[in-house]
C-alpha cells in the first residue's frame, strides 16, 4: 500500500498461519483420497503402483502447502491513520480502501476454534457501502486491530492544540 505523506500505519498484517489450518486439513484428506483412489484404480486395472499413488499424495499435500501460503502472503491488512486497505492477489489483485471516519461498527467474530487458535474475523460497518464485505479475515488477536481503529478515531475527533 502506498502511503500518503504525513500517514502513519497503526496496523499491518497478514491472516494467520493458523487460520488457514482448516484449509491445510481439508487439503490433506483430499490428498489422501486422491491418493487411494489412484492405489485402488492400479491395483484393479494391473500391478498395483504404490509408488503413483505415493507420488500423487506427495504432489498434492505439496500443491496444498503451496497454495495455502501463498493465499497468506498474498492478502494484507493495514490501517493507517486515515484509512482501512485491503489488497489481495499476487497476479491478479483486489483492493478495497475506506476513509478510516466511515467505520461505523466494528465488530468481531470467532467460532470455537477460532478461539482456540486465537484467531477471528474483524468486520468493518462503513456508512454508505452495504454492497460488500469489508473484513479482516483471519487475524491474530482481533481485538488488537479493534483497539487499533478505536485509538485512530478518538486521535481523529480529539480537537489538536491551536487549531480553530
Amino acid at each position: 500500500m502506498k502511503v500518503d505523506p504525513g500517514e502513519d500505519i497503526i496496523y499491518q498484517g497478514h491472516p494467520s498461519w493458523r487460520a488457514i489450518l482448516s484449509f491445510y486439513l481439508k487439503g490433506v484428506l483430499l490428498s489422501v483420497a486422491a491418493a487411494l483412489v489412484v492405489w485402488l484404480l492400479t491395483g484393479l486395472f494391473g500391478d498395483a503402483e504404490d509408488g503413483l499413488a505415493s507420488g500423487v499424495l506427495i504432489a498434492a499435500v505439496v500443491l496444498t502447502i503451496l497454495i495455502g501460503f501463498v493465499k497468506r502472503v498474498a492478502t494484507e491488512y493495514t490501517i493507517t491513520d486515515r484509512r482501512l486497505h485491503i489488497k489481495r492477489g499476487i497476479i491478479s489483485r483486489h483492493t478495497q480502501e475506506t476513509q478510516i471516519d466511515r467505520a461505523q461498527n466494528v465488530n468481531t467474530h470467532q467460532t470455537a476454534i477460532e478461539r482456540l487458535l486465537q484467531v477471528g474475523t474483524v468486520n468493518f460497518d462503513t456508512a454508505g457501502s452495504g454492497d460488500y464485505d469489508f473484513a479482516f479475515v483471519g487475524v491474530s488477536d482481533p481485538d488488537e486491530v479493534v483497539q487499533a481503529v478505536d485509538e485512530v478515531q478518538r486521535r481523529r475527533e480529539t480537537p489538536r492544540s491551536g487549531t480553530p
